[in-house]
């Protein structure tokens, strides 16, 4: 009976503090929003920052008294709002990406640009900005375009890997290695064959990642595919917690292993292929967080998905705001700084024998 109890107990503080936890990043998100928008070469009080946010809120806006200037308003709602909860959704969605794949191939060093996406991506974005090769959809054709890509890229991998029905994990990674290079190949002569040196500037800003194009319009389907996905995944965390313990004893455990394949790698390609057609290839997001969120609390899944889609979403806005600041009016493109970052800490990740 003391045993019993000791564990209830065990089990309670562990969902308090795994409360705490979701409690104390999801603040910390509220804020990193807040002051984020309010850095830049024009900086606006976080004051008017909330004030701004809160008047266009309905039910709350006629409690707002007006103080602030046309100017503020529009850096806040026009510029930097939409660029700020972009990198929300986009490092949420990265992070929640590689906390998938890692599943997916049970290795902690999995990324969500594993199986060559962001390559096939970045060939048909750049051919249509170099080439106008996708005009025909208008002012979306770059998002569209790259989607495009990285849904084509993920298509071929599928069929590649696809070994008596099923998916074998061996040739999932070595066909999205070769998809890859080929894709990186034609991205190189589509570059190459630029017939202007602004385009080729703007296609390997992009290519860099970037959240500098962002629009109000942007904001949707990338936050609609992010909360689908974390859904799916959510209501399938044991699965995902079996999965680990290897494809066999998961198969013992009752779980259709070749479905829940099939599923994360969908689920994975789709958030991978949104995301980057709206930002870019921003690497290692999706590498650190989930590691980071299984520090915090443990491996499973029912905690680390949301604890790793906050941390990704923090994470990729302090670096956006770094990449504004250190040589504004300049910026660095976003990829540029997660590298940088995300290198040194693989590097660990890679000398400890336990992952």
């Amino acid at each position: 009976m003391k045993k019993q109890k000791s564990h209830i107990s065990f089990s309670k503080d562990g969902e308090i503090n795994m409360q705490l936890i979701i409690f104390l990043l999801t603040i910390t998100a509220i804020i990193t929003v807040i002051l984020a928008v309010g850095i830049g070469p024009i900086s606006v009080n976080p004051g008017t920052t909330l004030k701004v946010i809160l008047s266009k809120i309905p039910g709350i806006s006629n409690r707002i008294q007006i103080s602030w200037r046309d100017l503020d308003e529009n850096i806040v709602m026009n510029l930097r709002l939409p660029r700020v909860l972009l990198g929300m959704i986009v490092g949420a969605s990265l992070a929640v990406t590689g906390v998938s794949m890692q599943a997916l191939v049970r290795n902690k060093l999995a990324d969500p640009f594993i199986l060559g996406v962001s390559s096939g991506a970045s060939a048909f974005a750049t051919l249509g900005m170099l080439f106008g090769a996708f005009s025909f959809l208008g002012k979306y054709a770059l998002p569209i375009s790259a989607f495009l890509g990285a849904a084509a890229t993920i298509i071929l991998v599928y069929i590649i890997s696809r070994v008596g029905g099923r998916i074998d994990v061996t040739q999932l990674l070595l066909s999205g290695v070769a998809i890859s290079m080929i894709m990186d190949g034609l991205t190189k002569v589509i570059t190459l064959s630029a017939p202007n040196a602004l385009g080729l500037h703007n296609a390997e800003f992009w290519m860099s990642g970037s959240l500098a194009g962002a629009k109000w319009g942007y904001l949707t389907l990338p936050l609609v595919v992010m909360l689908l996905c974390m859904f799916v995944l959510m209501i399938n965390y044991r699965t995902l917690n079996a999965l680990l313990l290897g494809e066999d004893t998961a198969g013992t455990l009752g779980v259709n292993v070749p479905r829940m394949q099939k599923l994360l790698v969908l689920i994975s390609s789709l958030l991978a292929g949104v995301t980057i057609s709206v930002s870019g290839s921003i690497g290692f997001i999706g590498l650190m967080c989930p590691h980071i969120a299984r520090i915090m609390v443990g491996s499973d899944h029912k905690k680390v998905l949301p604890v790793a889609a906050l941390l990704g979403g923090i994470l990729v806005v302090w670096t956006d705001v770094a990449a504004r600041m250190i040589i504004a009016p300049e910026e660095l493109p976003l990829g540029i700084l997660t590298a940088i970052l995300g290198g040194p800490f693989f590097i660990v990740l890679l000398k400890k024998k336990n992952y």
